[in-house]
């Protein structure tokens, strides 16, 4: 079933209506989830927040184009929306985006007029407790031009096994989310392009742009609720900061997963080789991707 929509959903009461909600989600990979497919047609990118998104992430501005990752932020309402309604089975509190796949067709100009749907996929057993699948999809008439699958995990006891404890990173404080190392993940290093040093109001100003300003990005004190010991990077940040310093072809498929969150202020290391690419701090992964060009 399809549901049109006549404007994109607004963040913070669906943030704070799946927070409330999250309080009586029972996780389960068997459990029902919602069917619907929200469509919202006739979309047009706003130039100031996409200015504005340019500037965090690195990439060129004044350009009529659209980042790789840009249709991710205009859809993730679309898919909030879904994530924190009743139907939706996983709490909202504490679920983690874990991958993201990425392909883009085509160049998309900026001035365009897009429909964006979004859907949930499906859910899955993990190690660690739940995964969901969301799909994303951009068309420009009736040509598919964008499409994503992102996974979120939500973790909780799985049977009769205790909950895995918390593996310690810096200050002993925060958890990484990937539970297998992927066999790009096990070659050799990649080498060293740039360190960035990151300031501490990176989260504020992608939250802004990007109307994500879920408070564990914010400030050191509203982090510490959840358990991180200062602000940590939106994930989506870490992958659109690689990839604006790699470059994509015009017909591209992206794959990264997100290993580890990036406290925020800190300084780490983008490494790439050529289609792979890693945001590191120290020996840590925080996240792992590859770039393919498409050809038709």
């Amino acid at each position: 079933m399809s549901l049109v929509l006549t404007s994109a959903p607004s963040l913070p009461p669906l943030l704070a209506r799946g927070a409330l909600l999250s309080l009586f989600k029972r996780p389960s990979p068997d459990a029902e989830f919602p069917r619907t497919r929200l469509v919202l047609p006739g979309l047009r990118v706003d130039l100031g927040r996409l200015a504005a998104y340019e500037r965090v992430c690195g990439f060129p501005t004044g350009e009529d184009a659209l980042p790789v990752t840009y249709p991710h932020l205009l859809g993730f309402p679309l898919a909030m929306r879904l994530m924190s309604g009743r139907d939706f089975p996983l709490p909202l509190l504490g679920l983690v985006h874990t991958s993201i796949t990425i392909t883009r067709h085509r160049a998309l100009t900026a001035t365009g007029a897009y429909e964006l749907s979004v859907r949930i996929d499906g859910l899955a057993p993990h190690r660690r407790g739940t995964e969901a699948a969301v799909i994303t999809e951009m068309r420009a008439g009736d040509e598919v031009v964008w499409e994503s699958r992102s996974t979120y995990l939500a973790r909780h006891r799985i049977g009769q096994q205790a909950p895995e404890a918390a593996q310690e990173v810096e200050e002993q404080e925060v958890e990484e989310v990937e539970e297998t190392k992927e066999p790009q993940d096990v070659q050799k290093p990649l080498p060293e392009v740039a360190e960035w040093r990151l300031a501490g109001d990176v989260g504020r100003r992608y939250g802004a742009a990007s109307g994500d300003r879920n408070p564990i990005h914010l400030h050191p004190l509203t982090a510490r609720l959840f358990g991180f010991p200062r602000a940590i990077a939106h994930g989506m940040w870490t992958v659109a900061r690689c990839l604006a310093a790699h470059g994509t072809p015009e017909a591209v498929l992206v794959r990264a997963r997100f290993r580890a969150p990036v406290l925020l202020p800190g300084t780490v290391t983008y490494a790439a080789e050529g289609g792979r690419f890693e945001l590191r701090g120290g020996d840590r992964i925080h996240v792992a991707g590859e770039v393919y060009p498409l050809t038709s």
